[in-house]
C-alpha cells in the first residue's frame, strides 16, 4: 500500500462555473461583464494595452548573411562619363578606375568594384579599367576608339 496518498482526497474537485448563483461562479462566471475579454475564444496576445509590447522594446540581435557578404558595385553610365568629361571634372587623357572616381567623390567611398553601363553616348576616346562592363558600353567604347581593361 503507497503511503502517499493516506490524507483522505488530495485532488481537489473541478470547480464547475456558470451554474447558477449559488456556486458563486454563476452568470457571467468570473469574467466580469461585456467586453472583448468576456467573450469566447479571445486572446490578446503580447498586448500590453497600447504600451509599447516587449517584443518591440527589446533590441534586434544577429546578422543577416546577406548583407554581410554583399559587394557593393558603383555603377556608372557612358552619359555620365562624357558629361564629366565636359564639365573637365575628369580628364580623357586619364585612366578611369574606380580609386580615380573615388577620388573625385563621384561614386561612394565605400564601393568595392565599378560597373559601366551603356546609356548615352561617349564622343570622346578614353581609357577605362573596370570590374564589369556591358555588352552595349564595350560597343560604344571600342567605336569611339577607347579601350578597357577588365579586372579579374
Amino acid at each position: 500500500m503507497s503511503t502517499l496518498n493516506t490524507t483522505g482526497k488530495v485532488t481537489k474537485k473541478k470547480l464547475r462555473v456558470g451554474r447558477g448563483i449559488g456556486s458563486g461562479k454563476g452568470k457571467t462566471s468570473g469574467r466580469g461583464v461585456k467586453g472583448q475579454k468576456s467573450r469566447s475564444g479571445v486572446s490578446i496576445k503580447s498586448f500590453e494595452g497600447g504600451q509599447m509590447p516587449l517584443y518591440r522594446r527589446l533590441p534586434k540581435r544577429g546578422f543577416n548573411a546577406i548583407k554581410r557578404y554583399q559587394v557593393s558595385i558603383a555603377i556608372m553610365n557612358l552619359e555620365k562619363i562624357q558629361s564629366y568629361i565636359d564639365e573637365k571634372t575628369i580628364n580623357s587623357s586619364d585612366l578611369i578606375n574606380i580609386s580615380l572616381l573615388k577620388k573625385l567623390k563621384l561614386i561612394n567611398k565605400n564601393s568595392q568594384k565599378l560597373k559601366i553601363l551603356g546609356t548615352g553616348d561617349i564622343k570622346d576616346k578614353i581609357n577605362i579599367e573596370t570590374d564589369l562592363i556591358s555588352k552595349s558600353a564595350m560597343k560604344k567604347l571600342e567605336k569611339s576608339g577607347g579601350t578597357v581593361k577588365l579586372k579579374k
